[in-house]
């Protein structure tokens, strides 16, 4: 199934600010514009722009259009990552496969995580994600169906689910959990390393408003490192 139009575009859009072909500051065209050179309607370009906006890519200005969002380091580590923008500013080709997808009663274990009752339902989703062909991240996640009912009926064939809820729900608030962990037979088939390989862990729930949308784990291979760079209040630009 060929990718909605509005996610190449998307897609397009965020490699031109990813690669430093359009820096922060820079205002992208109109959605005129940009409906004009994809031959599509306004809304499927806003809706593409809308995603930008929601991952922290750029920033909507009343009068002054839409420009490339300035970085924001301090808040590296606090942010969710959207993994195919990662990815691609590596300068590396993304892929993702979904390998397992089930709709499900939640268990008592499932409910610790996601905050709901047992019983109530989820979509629970794995799902490998690829840098150059060579496994980059596995994701284990849990979506609350009573909080996003949609995801029942996508196949996450076009985007992965986290790059979906993104784009349709936007976290509000997350909760991080940063450990190490040894990979079992299971994650370390799927990410091609030994049994024991030292792997690294992001296991997090995210809300938007008062309600938790997901929960998800991403396994990396033991090389991932989490890297921030912080100013202290009043010293930007003193050594």
């Amino acid at each position: 199934m060929d990718k909605p139009l509005y996610v190449a575009i998307r897609e397009r859009l965020e490699q031109a600010i990813v690669s430093g072909e359009w820096p922060p500051g820079r205002r992208l065209p109109s959605e005129k514009e940009l409906a004009a050179e994809y031959g599509c309607a306004r809304m499927t370009v806003s809706k593409a722009v809308t995603a930008l906006a929601d991952a922290g890519l750029v920033t909507r200005r009343r009068r002054a259009g839409t420009v490339v969002a300035e970085p924001r380091p301090r808040e590296s580590l606090l942010q969710i990552h959207d993994i195919p923008t990662e990815v691609r500013a590596a300068g590396r080709a993304y892929g993702f496969e979904v390998l397992d997808r089930a709709e499900r009663k939640a268990t008592a274990a499932d409910a610790g995580r996601i905050g709901l009752k047992p019983g109530q339902p989820v979509l629970a989703l794995t799902v490998l994600h690829r840098a150059d062909g060579t496994p980059f991240a596995l994701e284990e996640r849990l979506i609350s169906l009573r909080a996003v009912p949609d995801a029942r009926a996508e196949a996450f064939d076009a985007e992965p689910p986290g790059s979906w809820l993104q784009a349709r729900l936007p976290w509000t608030d997350a909760e991080h959990h940063i450990l190490a962990l040894n990979a079992d037979a299971r994650v370390a088939a799927r990410l091609e390393v030994d049994p024991g390989a030292a792997c690294l862990c992001d296991d997090r729930r995210s809300w938007h408003g008062g309600t938790v949308v997901t929960h998800v784990r991403l396994t990396y291979p033991g090389d991932r490192r989490l890297v921030a760079r912080f100013h202290a209040p009043g010293s930007r630009g003193k050594t």
